[in-house]
């Protein structure tokens, strides 16, 4: 199991934000490349993103299905990784100070990365999500709402 925390300047409201616009997927998460279409219900459970991973003209295409949502406390996803398996990813957010923290906690439960599961593999998805709780984290703290105050205030 993974698990990699990030303290950012900004609401868990501005989080969850982030993470309900589907569009944004491709942004703050590694490894995706573009989006292929976000179903209606997104980011309700059981709706699916259609993404691909890679760099042209590698690329692979995948899909995101949401398994719950709890804004803005809790969102549980699994993503696809072809031709690694899929993972189940938990995000967890708490308000602290002005600010929130957010916990991002990934296992793979599905294909060759389940059975491949170690502490370097642990490493390496830790690392990875260093990256994305980093972007995740620039996208929220620079939000602005309907009435052009900054996410944090």
């Amino acid at each position: 199991m993974a698990v990699t925390v990030r303290e950012m300047d900004c609401s868990p409201e501005a989080v969850f934000e982030v993470l309900s616009d589907g569009w944004l997927y491709p942004t703050w998460v590694v490894g995706a490349s573009r989006m292929r279409d976000v179903d209606d219900r997104w980011p309700g459970p059981d709706a699916v993103l259609q993404h691909s991973f890679g760099v042209w003209p590698m690329l692979l295409d995948d899909e995101t299905r949401m398994l719950e949502w709890s804004p803005p406390h809790r969102a549980v996803m699994q993503p696809k990784g072809r031709p690694i398996g899929e993972a189940r990813v938990t995000l967890e957010v708490k308000p602290r100070g002005t600010g929130c923290v957010v916990r991002i906690d990934e296992v793979p439960v599905a294909g060759p990365g389940r059975w491949l599961h170690n502490p370097a593999m642990d490493l390496a998805i830790h690392l990875r999500n260093v990256e994305t709780l980093r972007r995740l984290a620039f996208i929220a703290e620079n939000r602005t709402d309907q009435h052009g105050r900054h996410a944090a205030s």
